[in-house]
């Protein structure tokens, strides 16, 4: 794949994709939503891949959110059905996605990062919606997650004042899970996703997936539902369910094969 505006690398089951338009602090327009777009259906459909992180390039941003110069200079706006950045309506990917914010996340790019699954914050880090200073909406997401993760009267201060939010307050707001220094938030959400490639890839999938249906429905309906969800019944057929109980038993780590 011919990548113009993000990089993507690969360390054993992680994939690290860096949005790389640092002299725009990684906005995005939208040949960079398409391009994204391609990279993480790429990295949903390998099986050998289990877990993803983004980040932005440089040391000042993660993602300034909407290009805004290339749109008023005449740009088209649009995105794949993804969504911003390949993600925010990307709802039927069941690996784990981690944000590695290393700068600021505004609108977009802050809504890409809320629609990951764990935000790993640098401690230069902020966190806006300031789409209503300029006469937009944070449309891709935002004005729906962030009240879902931090609660309604939290999120509405945030998003009426369009007011920027530290690293340090994401993590008291609940929507940040760790603030590190900076320059050391890519190696924090390495650690994090090694952590979760410890546990057995079908499990993983099958609870995430598992969560987020169950949120969309009633607790008794969730429970009730719950083994005939794709990624459950795939668990229950895979190697791995059959290696997890045979390792314990053997008093051995168990040998993942993600199938």
């Amino acid at each position: 794949m011919d990548l113009k505006f993000s990089k993507v690398t690969r360390k054993g089951p992680i994939t690290i994709v860096t949005l790389s338009r640092p002299e725009v602090y990684n906005a995005l327009h939208t040949d960079a939503h398409f391009e994204l777009h391609e990279v993480f259906n790429a990295f949903a459909a390998d099986p050998d891949q289990w877990v993803a992180i983004v980040t932005g390039a440089g040391d000042k941003a993660f993602c300034a959110g909407n290009d805004l110069k290339w749109q008023a200079a005449g740009g088209k706006r649009g995105w794949a059905s993804s969504g911003f950045g390949g993600l925010t309506s990307r709802f039927d990917c069941d690996k784990p996605i981690i944000a590695a914010v290393n700068g600021v996340a505004m609108g977009g790019g802050f809504e890409i990062a809320l629609a990951c699954d764990l935000i790993i914050a640098a401690e230069n880090a902020k966190f806006a919606l300031p789409e209503p200073r300029v006469g937009l909406a944070a449309l891709a997401g935002g004005l729906h997650r962030l009240p879902r993760q931090i609660g309604l009267k939290q999120a509405m201060g945030m998003i009426l004042t369009a007011r920027h939010v530290s690293a340090r307050e994401g993590l008291e707001l609940g929507f940040v899970n760790e603030v590190v220094p900076q320059g050391e938030v890519v190696a924090a959400a390495e650690r994090w996703a090694e952590t979760i490639c410890q546990n057995s890839p079908m499990s993983i999938r099958a609870s995430k997936q598992t969560l987020q249906r169950g949120l969309e429905t009633s607790l008794e309906q969730a429970i009730a539902e719950q083994r005939e969800y794709p990624a459950v019944k795939a668990m229950a057929a895979s190697q791995d369910y059959i290696e997890g109980p045979k390792a314990f038993s053997e008093k051995r780590p168990p040998k993942w094969l993600g199938k």
